[in-house]
């Protein structure tokens, strides 16, 4: 466990990336207790700086001795990263909190969504895994419900920003984007498609099933953060010309009937959830208006009239920040909360 301190030294693993550098400047808005930060990247963006507390950092090539005397180790750097450095930095005495798949499902290392199971962090064994962004926002829309009245099935598809598969594709899209509207052709690097005006209903591998890894991910994810394997769960995942901010249509079956009235009670005060619905004054999520916000917002919020127990829901958060980096960070602070 994580020893008291009044400070603490951190490491970002993957600093230069899109959660590496959301994840530095959600230490500094929160202001978490940061006695030395410490940087970290490949030999491709080791040498860049960036600025924490008004101070230039230079970033590190990481190296197995990088993490001597690192007390969190907050990884975004991917699976092969954190395979190989997680378990090097909890051997030098350091949590860490990864962001990759890599550890998400193995059954000693919690998966976390603090609005949604917060206790489940302490019971770690040096690795801490946080949830695919599209998981954690729908996790902490439903979370109320299901403590209400106990969700039976779900169906949901997402619509998923580029920002989530990083800097490089939110590059492509301004530049698919500019080509076009200069009637010229889209050059694909990033996706298999031209992404510009465009949908794209994969999001990594397909399975012999014909669901991709990302739709395994929301199912597998879910249940285990909220701790019930009996949610039946069917999901559709899609990349979309959006920069930033996740948006899912999420259908759900409960035990109890909810109506919309007492769902938007539920989740006015559920931690983390902004309800934002009134549709007939035009008032629902988008991603434009929640990108770079920390609250997952819900709106067209309504009965499903084809089954008894039934409601829509209208998902949106931004991916690199509570789907990721504000996640991570928030997993952080409870365990310097508890540390003792």
């Amino acid at each position: 466990m994580l020893k008291k301190k009044d400070q603490y030294v951190v490491a970002v693993v993957g600093a230069t990336g899109a959660v590496g550098q959301e994840m530095v400047e959600v230490l500094q808005e929160r202001k978490f207790p940061v006695k030395e930060l410490r940087l970290f990247a490949s030999e491709r963006t080791a040498g860049e700086t960036l600025t924490f507390q008004d101070r230039s950092l230079t970033v590190q090539l990481l190296t197995k001795d990088a993490f001597t005397g690192v007390d969190i180790a907050l990884f975004s750097a991917g699976e092969e990263v954190s395979r190989e450095y997680a378990p090097v930095a909890v051997s030098a005495g350091a949590v860490v909190i990864d962001n990759s798949a890599e550890w998400r499902m193995k059954p000693d290392v919690p998966l976390v969504v603090p609005e949604v199971n917060p206790e489940a962090a302490f019971r770690h064994h040096g690795i801490i895994a946080n949830p695919n962004c599209s998981t954690i926002q729908m996790v902490v829309a439903l979370k109320p419900l299901h403590d209400a009245a106990r969700i039976k099935r779900i169906v949901v598809s997402s619509y998923q920003s580029v920002s989530g598969t990083g800097k490089e594709a939110m590059d492509e899209l301004i530049d698919q984007t500019r080509a076009l509207m200069s009637f010229q052709e889209a050059v694909c690097h990033v996706y298999p498609f031209q992404i510009a005006f465009n949908l794209l209903p994969q999001i990594g591998a397909f399975d012999a099933r014909g669901y991709s890894s990302e739709e395994t991910k929301l199912v597998n994810e879910t249940r285990k953060i909220m701790g019930d394997d009996r949610i039946r769960i069917s999901a559709t995942t899609v990349r979309v010309p959006v920069f930033r901010a996740h948006s899912e249509s999420v259908n759900i079956e409960t035990e109890r009937k909810l109506s919309a009235d007492e769902a938007r009670a539920l989740l006015a005060t559920a931690p983390g959830v902004m309800v934002f619905d009134d549709p007939q004054r035009k008032v629902y999520p988008m991603p434009l208006e929640v990108a770079g916000t920390d609250e997952v917002y819900v709106g067209r919020i309504r009965e499903d009239a084809s089954i008894e127990s039934g409601l829509n829901l209208w998902v949106v958060a931004d991916n690199l920040r509570k789907g990721a980096a504000l996640n991570a960070v928030q997993i952080a602070e409870k365990l310097i909360q508890a540390a003792s």
